[in-house]
């Protein structure tokens, strides 16, 4: 069957060759612009200490992986730091710093690395919520929380075709043919009831709906117990954000489509909040994680554990996952600017392009209160490392 399967999806990514050539946006492979660090707005005042441990996290996931392993990027992004093995001597060095010395964290990036301009863009936030669940359904608990479906199947195009790298199709086979996964309305009307495919039970469909937009989440049971939940897969379709759908059509706003004025939103319109959530076909399946301490954040695509104001999200297919990250935009609690060096260590539907970002913030009210709020413009830098140090 996997041999079957395997088979379907080559044909399928050979079909699809032209249906994919409009480029991913943010134009990969254009010519970088490099920078010096004294072109970093706040690099002076900064203290990338504070950094390197969600640094050395991101060493200790790349080092899992195979040297030839494709972490993202493309062009001369690629070429400098895309595979795997090319941060094994900077990540080697980082792990012998002594922890909290500003001056050694600032000598050790500025002999180590190259900043390149990655221009303007929009910059988000995302953080772990927290809601109410059940192993079991029954009473308030009537939301199941899916697993990934066995009959998923994703076929990575860029195997197929290196002008085709980072693109992918989902879908499943039917009748020896691979063909567009479930939306989101085909799953909530429960074309996959029968398959047993229910992690967890929870009490809003309005909480599900944004433990998918998270990725990640903490489900609490009635007895008090906490169970972690992360990413583990989508159905392929297409995200479309239903804030600009509700902006659109006056229900909201122009620029106050918020996570918190969307989710007052649904909560306020019970009967339309199911037709609405549709509009967005993207399903996001989950899994349990065990064993992580509740001090620790959710693990991203990199694998790494995601760390609070210092991990962001990013488009891999030009931003390598592990790259640290000048990002300069807008505190959105404070209105301060926000000046500070993070790691690029997760993805995510919605970012896409050169110069996107989404700045994880952590878990709890404080950090909800900011994802929602952040969304604002920022430049941002990324470091790649230097062939050989610089003398």
């Amino acid at each position: 069957m996997r041999r079957a399967v395997a088979a379907v999806a080559a044909l399928l990514a050979t079909a699809a060759l032209s249906a994919c050539a409009i480029p991913p946006p943010g134009a990969p492979g254009a010519p970088l612009t490099p920078v010096g660090f004294s072109q970093l707005p706040g690099w002076p005042e900064a203290k990338p200490a504070t950094v390197l441990r969600a640094f050395v996290q991101s060493c200790a996931a790349l080092a899992q992986l195979p040297p030839r392993q494709d972490v993202g990027g493309s062009g001369e992004v690629a070429t400098r730091a895309g595979l795997a093995g090319q941060w094994t001597r900077v990540c080697t060095e980082a792990n012998a710093l002594k922890v909290g010395d500003e001056a050694a964290a600032h000598a050790f990036f500025e002999r180590n690395f190259q900043p390149y301009a990655l221009g303007s863009g929009l910059v988000t936030g995302y953080y772990e919520p927290e809601v109410q669940g059940s192993l079991r359904p029954g009473g308030d608990y009537t939301v199941p929380l899916l697993r990934l479906p066995p009959d998923l199947v994703r076929a990575s195009l860029g195997d197929f075709d290196p002008a085709l790298k980072g693109h992918s199709v989902t879908g499943h086979v039917v009748g020896g043919k691979l063909v567009p996964y479930y939306d989101r309305s085909e799953i909530e009307d429960g074309v996959l009831d029968g398959e047993n495919l229910a992690l967890l039970w929870l009490r809003s469909p309005v909480d599900a709906y944004f433990l998918q937009i998270q990725g990640s989440g903490r489900v609490v049971l009635p007895d008090g117990r906490m169970v972690r939940v992360t990413y583990a897969g989508q159905n392929g379709r297409t995200y479309v954000a239903i804030g600009r759908t509700l902006t659109a059509r006056g229900a909201i706003p122009g620029g106050q489509a918020t996570m918190q004025s969307i989710r007052a939103w649904l909560l306020a319109h019970p009967l339309q909040a199911r037709a609405l959530m549709d509009e967005n076909p993207s399903y996001v399946f989950f899994r349990e994680i065990d064993g992580l301490p509740p001090q620790d954040g959710p693990p991203g695509t990199l694998g790494a554990s995601l760390t609070p104001r210092r991990s962001v999200a990013v488009d891999p297919r030009t931003v390598p996952l592990g790259a640290p990250i000048w990002l300069a935009t807008t505190d959105p609690v404070t209105g301060k600017p926000m000046q500070r060096m993070v790691v690029a260590q997760d993805t995510g539907g919605a970012i896409t392009g050169q110069g996107r970002i989404d700045l994880f913030f952590g878990w709890g009210e404080a950090a909800r209160e900011a994802a929602g709020r952040m969304q604002a413009q920022g430049r941002s830098f990324v470091l790649l490392p230097l062939a050989r140090p610089a003398t």
